[in-house]
């Protein structure tokens, strides 16, 4: 019988119902901000809602990373399962995000030397509606990250990551626009609202490039922590029988690792033998053993 290599990708997990609740939270207010905007002729609407419909796109792809991942999970073309195009979604989002950031930070630098007039009372309560909506965002959002809550290095569900930095990155956004706005308005301080923009921007590159990173590293298929591989040498080589020569540990998907172990044993052995020695809590899917005797490795 062939192995399957869905590693439980052909079920619904449970990011992609939150990531689609949001995703329709994120469209109806865009929808309506629009109509709004139109309709009353308020720029502040119509910008805001302009900046929704980006907003509701980056979090739509990460909404179909997951419906593709489930349907094309019993696909035989991807050799280790569809769990690593969440992880592409949350990297395409992280760059998203830093694109974001850039321009946050350069609008407001913009913004410094070229102050412009600033409707306030307009301004403030579509801040504050923003708020509102990616505050439920991010309450829907702040559910368990998903993952196999192993003990060495989690490896986390990098999609609903992503999607829950951009509704963290817009609740940023919408509570720094509030201080701003209001510092300008009550206190004559105009220049805050640049100011909280360049701060924003900062924040959010930060958060940005820690998703690039640890997505990037999954998708290059990075060693897992020393502690995980140090776990697995230490389990099979216990006993004295055997000699871990080399050792592959990489993450396959959200929860999920695969690993190649090279042992060498004097005495006779199966591969069954070394399987039961790897620690149960490494969330390893796959698992390839290879078995030598001395005379062969030399």
């Amino acid at each position: 019988m062939v192995h399957e290599h869905h590693f439980g990708q052909a079920e619904p997990q449970a990011g992609e119902t939150r990531t689609r609740l949001v995703v329709i939270l994120t469209a109806v207010t865009m929808a309506i901000e629009i109509v709004a905007g139109l309709v009353f002729g308020s720029m502040a609407l119509l910008a805001d809602g302009l900046h929704m419909a980006s907003h509701a796109s980056a979090l739509g792809l990460a909404w179909i990373a997951y419906v593709y991942a489930r349907r094309h999970a019993h696909d035989t073309g991807f050799s280790f399962g569809t769990g690593k195009v969440n992880t592409l979604a949350g990297y395409t989002s992280a760059v998203v995000l830093a694109l974001f950031a850039l321009t946050m930070a350069g609008e407001s630098i913009h913004r410094f030397i070229e102050p412009v007039p600033i409707a306030f009372d307009r301004a403030i309560v579509v801040a504050i509606l923003g708020l509102v909506v990616n505050g439920v965002s991010v309450f829907i959002l702040q559910g368990r990250n998903d993952h196999n809550g192993h003990d060495h290095g989690h490896h986390h569900d990098h999609n609903l990551r992503a999607a829950h930095l951009h509704v963290l990155a817009d609740t940023l956004t919408s509570v720094l626009a509030i201080v701003a706005l209001l510092a300008a308005k009550f206190y004559g301080a105009v220049w805050m609202d640049p100011a909280m923009g360049v701060v924003g921007g900062g924040l959010v590159a930060v958060w940005a490039w820690g998703l690039a990173r640890d997505t990037g590293a999954v998708l290059l298929d990075r060693q897992a922590p020393v502690e995980a591989t140090a776990a697995i040498t230490k389990s099979i080589q216990s006993g004295g029988r055997f000699r871990v020569v080399d050792l592959h540990l990489w993450s396959i998907g959200p929860g999920y690792r695969a690993a190649i172990v090279s042992v060498v044993s004097s005495d006779p052995c199966s591969r069954e033998d070394i399987a039961m020695l790897v620690p149960d809590n490494l969330g390893i899917a796959h698992l390839t053993i290879e078995i030598t005797t001395p005379e062969r490795e030399g």
